[in-house]
C-alpha cells in the first residue's frame, strides 16, 4: 500500500501538535520506501474497515463461545481461525485457535499448553531462535536446554540427540523453528520426531514458530514439513507479516484436547478464559478476514511466487557483483556478508554477528534492490540526501 500523506488540519489539536503529527506521517513514508530488512508486508489497504474503529470493539474471551460483550467480531475470527485450520492440515474439529497480539504469543500459547501438559517437561530449542523464547521460558519458568544450531541456522541434531538421551525419562517439549530469524531455517519435524522414536520418548509436544513461513509453504510446490500433518501440536502464525496488517497480529492453533486441560469458566465476561491475554484486539481478525477473501488461495499464491521470485533476484544480483548470497529452499530470506553499516541503516537492514538479510515481502520490488546493491557497491557519501530518494 502506497502511504498518503494527508493533512490533520481537522485534528481538534494545537498547531504545533498537527505539524508534529504531519512531520511523523512524513518521515514514516520515506522510510517505508526503504524497508527491506524486517519481514512486513505494506501491500494492503484496509480503509473500508475504518468505521469499525470509531467503537470500543473487544474480542474477550474463547472465540468459540458467546461472550456478555457483544461488540465483538468473534465470527469472523472463526472464519479466519477456519480458513488456518484448513490451510494447515487439521484434523476436522480437532483444533483449537484464536487471534493474537503476534508471533511472540503465540510462542508464549504453545510453551504454555506443552508445560501445562507436561508441568515436568523439558524444553528444547536451538540457539537460532527468536529472542523472544528465552523471555518466555522465564516467565512461565519452564525447565528448558538451548541446542547447538547447525551453520545455516538449522537445529544440530546431533546435539539434540546427545541432549534428550541425558533426559529420556523426562518429557520433552519442543520448540521447532519452521523458518529463523535471521536465516529462515527450518527444523526438520521429520529428523526430530525420529530421534525422539529411536530413543522411545513417548511423551513429548511440538511447537512450530511458522511466523512467517506458516503463509509461505502452504503455497509452493514442495514445502518443508511444518503443519498438523507432519505431527505438530501447536503452531504459531504472524498476520502483519506476509499477509500484512497495521496492527501487529498473527494465529495461534493448536489440537483441542489440550487445549481443554487450560479452559476455565469467567462468570464477569460470560466466556471461557482459554486465551493468554484477556482483553483482545477485535479489528486485527477484520483485516485478516478482508485479507483472506480479497485475494483468496490463488491470490496468496501469486503472491508468494512473486516473493520468491524476487528472493531469486536478489541472490543473482548479488552474487554478480561480488557480494556472497544465499537462501534456504522456500524461503525469502536472502543472506549476505555484514558490510557497509551506513547503508545496511539507510536501508533498515537486520544484522546479526557477520552475516545481514534482506526479506523480500510482497510490496519489495526489483527496482528497490538495484537501489541497495548500487549503494552497497558505492557506498553513500556523507554530503548524499539519503532522505530524498524513493524506489517503488
Amino acid at each position: 500500500m502506497a502511504v498518503q500523506q494527508g493533512s490533520f488540519e481537522d485534528c481538534c489539536l494545537s498547531e504545533s501538535h498537527n505539524k508534529r503529527l504531519k512531520t511523523l506521517l512524513d518521515s514514516i513514508h520515506i522510510e517505508a520506501d526503504r524497508f527491506l530488512g524486517y519481514p512486513v508486508s505494506q501491500q494492503f489497504d484496509y480503509s473500508c474497515l475504518f468505521p469499525f474503529l470509531t467503537y470500543p470493539m473487544n474480542n474477550v474471551g474463547d472465540p468459540y463461545t458467546q461472550s456478555n460483550y457483544h461488540l465483538n467480531s468473534h465470527s469472523f475470527e472463526r472464519e479466519v481461525l477456519a480458513f488456518f485450520s484448513k490451510l494447515l492440515n487439521a484434523p476436522d474439529d480437532g483444533v483449537w485457535g484464536y487471534v493474537t497480539n503476534g508471533g511472540t504469543e503465540g510462542n508464549m500459547y504453545g510453551i504454555y499448553l506443552g508445560r501445562e501438559i507436561f508441568p515436568n517437561g523439558m524444553v528444547y530449542y536451538s540457539e537460532d531462535t527468536h529472542y523472544s523464547v528465552p523471555k518466555i521460558l522465564r516467565i512461565l519458568s519452564a525447565r528448558n536446554i538451548m541446542i547447538k544450531s547447525q551453520p545455516n541456522g538449522e537445529m544440530d541434531y546431533q546435539d539434540f540427540a546427545e541432549t534428550i538421551s541425558i533426559f529420556r525419562d523426562v518429557p520433552a517439549i519442543i520448540f521447532a523453528n519452521i523458518g529463523t530469524t535471521m536465516t529462515g531455517a527450518m527444523d526438520n519435524l521429520t529428523k526430530i520426531k525420529e530421534i525422539l522414536k529411536q530413543r522411545a520418548i513417548t511423551n513429548y509436544y511440538i511447537h512450530a514458530d511458522a511466523a512467517l513461513a506458516g503463509m509461505i509453504l502452504p503455497f509452493v510446490d514442495h514445502p518443508q514439513p511444518f503443519d498438523f500433518s507432519s505431527g505438530i501440536d501447536s503452531i504459531s502464525i504472524s498476520g502483519h507479516k506476509m499477509i500484512g496488517s497495521p496492527i501487529p497480529c498473527g494465529v495461534a492453533l493448536a489440537r483441542k484436547n489440550h487445549v481443554a486441560r487450560i479452559a476455565r469458566a469467567v462468570e464477569y465476561v460470560g466466556t471461557l478464559d482459554t486465551t493468554i491475554s484477556g482483553s483482545r484486539n477485535a479489528i486485527s481478525p477484520l483485516f485478516l478476514w478482508y485479507a483472506i477473501h480479497q485475494k483468496g488461495k490463488l491470490g496468496f499464491r501469486s503472491m508468494i511466487q512473486n516473493c520468491i521470485s524476487v528472493a531469486n533476484y536478489t541472490v543473482d544480483r548479488l552474487n554478480q557483483v561480488g557480494i556472497k548470497a544465499w537462501r534456504h529452499k522456500n524461503s525469502v530470506t536472502v543472506i549476505f556478508p555484514k558490510m557497509s553499516e551506513k547503508v545496511l541503516k539507510k536501508w533498515q537492514i537486520a544484522v546479526h554477528r557477520d552475516i545481514a538479510h534482506i526479506i523480500t515481502m510482497p510490496n519489495t520490488s526489483k527496482t528497490q534492490i538495484n537501489a541497495f546493491i548500487d549503494d552497497l557497491i558505492q557506498g553513500i557519501e556523507e554530503n548524499d540526501d539519503v532522505t530524498g530518494k524513493q524506489y517503488v
